[in-house]
């Protein structure tokens, strides 16, 4: 066993390396007092592989552990600023390549875009319409894997589309036919036209007498946020230090004016670190253009942001588990209806907005916009008094030349260097977000002149992807925790109590509080209500029964006095009321 500052390099079988061949990867020196640079070679198939482990991480997901990593590390291979779902990809690639890499994200892991989005992990029958098959492959290929990888979060759903003419019928039929060839073997289910009568069993909610039948196809649905925490999990896992609340505030330069790391301050302390990089990347979504003006004042926008707002209804409307697609509403949108742990989600709307905001808002014209398209499909209609939540996210669009539309902007990511060094990702989709990551490390190794070694995340598996069959937890259609439920169920066996709801009103418990705490580095009761679990995007007033409870909880577990208990109870009440429409 070799020992190398802060990496242990296991070589099981013979250690001489003229049997493996060619160096299979370079591991680079991680101090200036240490000039040794070691070669781990790919040993032939009679000698076992090579085992990598990183002395640094202990595998804890716990928040002062991490930080107290960014004191001892001299300098970073990779810094990566955001921690939605394009960060978390980045960590996850960057690290299972040995870079050492660290995330800072400035509030809660998913906080903005990368919680708020439709649930769908998708090809995108509507980029298929526009005629972009390399994305729609691109994402049906990425669907596949990442039901593979993260099968706790991800499974399939059957959608329909109700029709009023056989020349509809015949249209979206012919399309999901060359949506079902171009998934070829990952397809999720074939698509087929179903009658007047299979459309109502399929939507009981569903306005009769007006649909003569309908199309069914297949597609994947997840828990978006949940999927971010896994992802940081795994990163972590891999070798990385990923960190919440942490506000990058300077780009820091050397004397070429090469971008050399950054500054940043912990939001919980106060305290402001200096850190250095081989590379920067900037991941941050709708605010990559304000990064990019710390790094050049004068940069043109990259982003032309999109406001979409969801509704969430109870299930009632859908009546059954399969969700509605709307291709083409009266002013052209696309329109969904799904069934997402026990609710109806329905959305999303296309506003193009001038300022991207952590909590962007929903408007009473976005919000009558669905209701009107929900009324010609439902019976009985949803009115504003059925609505349960409201969210809304901005898309990081890539600004395009001569339009404004953004519907009509592709959903491609792009990646942009500046004279600098600052490495910019834009645009993109959350199903393409591994596929993203790989093309984008791969450029940051071009940047910072990294050991050459290829993407290893296609085939893996995320945290919590080792579930228990027989465990009896779910919420609606997944148990979320996946294979941590049995950190949950110890936790539980240690303290019966535990396992009682905190509230008759949901299942939420003790335990599951506590284990986001300790576990995934949950830090407020916005963080467990509306991240950890789902529930004020479900249930307003749910939310505000449990943020009390909730309050005690973190509180106990990190130490804090009343003060703050009342302040996050507070807090999480105002934003709370933002999540339902205004009475005016």
């Amino acid at each position: 066993m070799l020992v190398y500052y802060n990496t242990i390099i296991v070589l099981r079988g013979p250690r001489n390396p003229e049997i493996g061949g060619e160096p299979h990867r370079t591991v680079r020196k991680f101090s200036p007092q240490c000039d040794m640079t070691l070669q781990v070679f790919r040993l032939p198939t009679c000698v076992s592989s090579v085992t990598i482990r990183t002395m640094m991480s202990d595998t804890s997901f716990q928040r002062d552990q991490l930080l107290s990593q960014v004191d001892t590390s001299d300098i970073w291979d990779i810094v990566i600023i955001g921690g939605g779902a394009t960060g978390g990809g980045i960590a996850v690639d960057a690290a299972s390549r040995g870079y050492r890499t660290l995330l800072l994200e400035q509030s809660d892991f998913g906080k903005g875009t990368s919680s708020r989005s439709t649930k769908l992990i998708h090809g995108g029958v509507r980029y298929l319409e526009q005629g972009n098959l390399k994305l729609v492959t691109e994402a049906l290929r990425e669907r596949e894997r990442l039901l593979h990888n993260a099968p706790h979060l991800v499974h399939d759903l059957s959608f329909v589309i109700p029709t009023s003419s056989r020349w509809s019928r015949f249209y979206y039929g012919l399309g999901l036919k060359a949506y079902d060839w171009l998934a070829g073997r990952q397809s999720f289910g074939r698509s087929q036209k179903i009658s007047a009568g299979e459309t109502r069993n399929h939507l009981p909610g569903l306005k009769q007498g007006i649909f003569s039948g309908g199309v069914l196809y297949h597609d994947g649905q997840f828990d978006d946020a949940r999927l971010v925490i896994n992802l940081m999990q795994t990163a972590v896992e891999q070798g990385a230090v990923t960190l919440n609340y942490c506000e990058v505030n300077e780009l820091r330069k050397d004397s070429q004016n090469r971008i050399s790391g950054v500054e940043f301050v912990d939001r919980e302390s106060q305290q402001n670190y200096q850190v250095h990089a081989n590379c920067v990347i900037n991941a941050t979504g709708p605010f990559s253009d304000a990064i990019r003006r710390l790094d050049d004042s004068q940069a043109p926008p990259l982003i032309l942001p999109s406001r979409g707002i969801h509704l969430v209804l109870d299930r009632k409307f859908l009546g059954g588990s399969t969700a509605m697609l709307v291709p083409k509403t009266r002013d052209g949108r696309v329109v969904f209806a799904i069934p997402w742990h026990d609710h109806c989600v329905l959305g999303t709307t296309d506003t193009p907005v001038s300022e991207p905001l952590l909590e962007p808002g929903v408007s009473p014209e976005e919000i009558d916009f669905l209701l009107e398209t929900a009324a010609d499909y439902f019976d009985p209609a949803p009115t504003r008094d059925d609505i349960l939540s409201t969210f809304s996210g901005l898309r990081p669009l890539v600004n395009p030349s001569g339009t404004m539309k953004s519907s009509k902007v592709s959903r491609e990511h792009t990646l942009e260097v500046s004279e600098s060094g600052l490495l910019s990702i834009a645009g993109g989709k959350w199903t393409t977000y591994r596929e993203m990551a790989e093309d984008c490390v791969n450029q940051a190794a071009e940047v910072a002149d990294l050991p050459r070694t290829p993407s290893v995340t296609a085939n893996l598996k995320l945290r919590g992807a080792d579930i228990d069959p027989s465990s009896s937890h779910h919420s609606g259609e997944w148990d979320t925790f996946g294979g941590d439920r049995r950190g949950i169920d110890e936790l539980v066996k240690s303290h019966p109590d535990w396992g009682k709801r905190l509230i008759e009103e949901h299942q939420l418990t003790r335990a599951e509080v506590i284990w986001s705490v300790r576990q995934e580095m949950a830090r407020t009761v916005e963080d467990i209500l509306t991240r950890r679990e789902r529930i004020l995007l479900l249930n307003v007033r749910v939310a505000k029964l449990l943020a009390e409870p909730v309050a005690d909880i973190l509180a106990e577990e990190m130490g804090r006095d009343p003060q703050w208990r009342n302040q996050q109870i507070a807090e999480f009440n105002k934003l709370a009321d933002s999540y339902l429409p205004s009475s005016d």
